[in-house]
């Protein structure tokens, strides 16, 4: 089996790589995915921010976590090191689950950010221009061009990602010309 790593900064098209995998039958992970249903259930997480407003219904709240995290960055930093090893223990068991399989890729946008490049075989790097990717973030999420701007320099920039990609997939054109790049590299690669 080969392990890949499906990267790129926020609202690069990472969701768009893995529906396109998917039609191909190859097993895809999100990481945000698992990182959402380990939020929603970590009574440590809860308990670690329970003197926050970060709560709704009872229940911690993504948006309002993220809003707090990313205006104090020693509260973001707590809550990385507590969401990050329990993240990558889930991709490592899933890795044991479809050992049989030919390939199989997870969406890890802060791969090295968090240094877990020697936990993926190939790593493949979605890259999209700046600026479309704020505009993606103001449209698709609603943010205030301030807060998306935040958002975008929380992550290292896509120049260092690309030098240590074993792949570069462009998304600045169509979503059309987007999946055709995708295609190419299905074809080509695996």
């Amino acid at each position: 089996m080969i392990k890949y790593a499906i990267v790129g900064n926020i609202a690069s098209g990472k969701t768009t790589m893995e529906k396109e995998l998917e039609k191909h039958d190859f097993v895809v992970m999100d990481s945000d995915l698992i990182a959402h249903d380990i939020l929603i259930d970590s009574p440590v997480i809860a308990e670690a921010f329970k003197d926050y407003d970060v709560f709704e219904y009872g229940r911690l709240s993504r948006d309002k976590l993220g809003k707090l995290v990313f205006n104090n960055p020693d509260l973001k930093t707590k809550l990385e090191n507590l969401i990050h090893p329990l993240i990558k223990q889930e991709i490592e068991t899933a890795f044991k689950t479809y050992k049989d399989k030919k390939a199989v890729f997870v969406s890890v946008p802060l791969l090295f950010e968090v240094g877990w490049q020697d936990v993926f075989d190939k790593i493949i790097f979605i890259h999209t221009d700046d600026n479309i990717r704020l505009e993606r973030l103001i449209k698709r999420n609603g943010y205030s061009k301030e807060y998306a701007q935040k958002r975008l320099a929380s992550q290292l920039p896509q120049e260092e990602k690309i030098k240590k990609a074993d792949f570069v997939i462009e998304n600045n054109g169509t979503v059309e010309e987007f999946k055709k790049n995708i295609s190419n590299f299905i074809n080509n690669e695996l």
